[in-house]
């Protein structure tokens, strides 16, 4: 190690260098007993002991450690005389980066609730929980790109400004330049998005799957990674405003292709996770044990965080028609004991979270892909059926969270897609280069779509999304 170089306490808890002197610089999480210092700079979950003596440092510099300021330590590694840690640095000099009000600083050393932690996003990833979640966050991101890199998938930047509707929900927000006050306005009294600065009505997007469908057909196999804006004005525990997606298009795939590489990815990441996030996931192993024991025994999911990462890399995912499941559904205990709060009575039901965990961990216990849901409840990209009513869509079930993937064989006919974009009245003039797309080297192909939030839910257990993503929005919520 240079000396004068700083180093990060990963690389110091990992080769445990006795006797070597070092520089450590980080954030004070506790000063006990005006001795030790428990130091943590991010790099790991584990903090590192710093040892001070009051006879070897100036005074006044230790008046200033208080929990929250951010200090550098120069000292000596030593092997440790206490419990839980192989070795801990002897301060021989220690310097003030950055006071911290006692008083007022928010984050004491006691448990905070992620209600509270919310209210101070700025703050919050200073704690274990956040601290974890962004660790695995960041090799999520990684695990994602490097899976696709391997199976010869090219990334795709695809707009965030966008004219069309990919879901055909609505629920988009608007992006313009016009005076809010005092719009230009047409003959007939509406706003002029002619004299906006796109020219034409725009939104941030809700996808960019239509986009990323383009290179498809002509790379062949491709992924977008990127945000995605939803104005649905939810405020449940698993909706968000803005959002990251994961959106692979395959040419040449069906939709058994699709389901078959959507659980080989999901494997990956799990398996991913499970070698290079191993301390913060048990951190987070523990915590979500500890919150599960405050609900209703009812409620409680069977599996542990670990348990349910490994179910998912351990066992094959069912694959199995809407049809089936609706029967499966119907004829089930909670069902006829009317026990969930959506009843399955006939085929065409719209199926809620309570019906694919049941699916999942009740039923067939692992992991369910549906597929072939009635065209009616899908969207008008998907790929008809020759029944004439259903589409060749698909859903990925996991335990604990329903739906993390969905996605489709998309219809590559153009007369078919015309129709279907006519029956649903979207506007055509929206869609002209989608349509022109079927008319010149048209070809099967099919992808998904992945909500990263819902991914590290699943892989961290946090059960609020709010809890996964650094700054949430939310309606009325952008504080940061």
């Amino acid at each position: 190690m240079r000396p004068g170089k700083r180093t990060k306490i990963n690389e110091l808890l990992s080769t445990a260098p006795v006797g070597e002197k070092v520089i450590v610089k980080g954030w004070v999480r506790t000063f006990r007993n005006n001795q030790f210092i428990a130091l943590n700079d991010g790099s790991a979950l584990e903090n590192i002991q710093v040892v001070v003596n009051y006879e070897d440092l100036d005074p006044s510099i230790l008046k200033r450690i208080t929990t929250g300021s951010c200090v550098s330590i120069t000292g000596e590694v030593v092997e440790s005389q206490g419990k839980g840690q192989k070795i801990e640095i002897t301060a021989k000099k220690v310097d003030i980066l950055g006071d911290a009000d006692a008083e007022k600083y928010p984050l004491q050393p006691k448990k905070h609730t992620l209600e509270f932690l919310r209210k101070i996003a700025h703050l919050r990833v200073r704690t274990n929980t956040f601290g974890a979640i962004y660790r695995v966050r960041h090799a999520m991101i990684f695990a994602v790109h490097k899976f696709f890199t391997e199976k010869g998938f090219y990334n795709i930047h695809t707009p965030i400004v966008t004219g069309s509707d990919a879901e055909g929900a609505g629920e988009m927000f608007r992006v313009t330049t016009l005076d809010p006050a005092n719009p230009v306005k047409t003959d007939s009294g509406e706003v002029d998005y002619s004299k906006d600065f796109f020219g034409k009505e725009t939104n941030l997007t809700v996808s960019g799957q239509l986009e990323v469908e383009t290179a498809c057909l002509a790379l062949s196999d491709v992924y977008t990674f990127g945000p995605t804006f939803r104005a649905e004005n939810s405020n449940t525990s698993r909706h968000l405003a803005e959002f990251w997606m994961i959106e692979p298009e395959m040419a040449f795939y069906d939709i058994h292709d699709t389901m078959d590489l959507a659980e080989e990815f999901l494997k990956y990441l799990a398996n991913y996770a499970l070698a290079h996030c191993k301390s913060d996931l048990e951190f987070l192993d523990k915590r979500a044990t500890e919150e599960e024991k405050s609900k209703p025994q009812v409620e409680r999911n069977e599996l542990s965080l670990l348990e349910r990462l490994q179910f998912v890399v351990t066992n094959s995912f069912e694959k199995i028609s809407y049809t089936e499941a609706i029967d499966i559904l119907r004829n089930s205990k909670p069902n006829k004991k009317k026990k969930f709060q959506y009843l399955i009575n006939e085929w065409g039901a719209d199926l809620q979270s309570e019906h694919e965990r049941f699916l999942v961990e009740k039923h067939f216990k692992r992991p369910v892909i549906l597929y072939n849901y009635p065209k009616n409840i899908k969207a008008f990209y998907m790929r008809q059926n020759d029944d004439d009513k259903t589409v060749a869509a698909m859903d990925v079930l996991f335990p604990g969270i329903g739906e993390i993937i969905g996605g489709s064989q998309r219809e590559e006919r153009y007369d078919v897609l015309k129709q279907r974009i006519e029956e649903l009245d979207i506007p055509e003039k929206d869609l002209w280069w989608y349509l022109e797309l079927r008319k010149f080297g048209s070809a099967p192909h099919s992808g998904f779509g992945l909500g990263f939030e819902r991914l590290i839910q699943f892989i961290t257990g946090m059960e609020n999304i709010r809890d996964v993503i650094p700054f949430p929005r939310t309606p009325e919520s952008a504080e940061f």
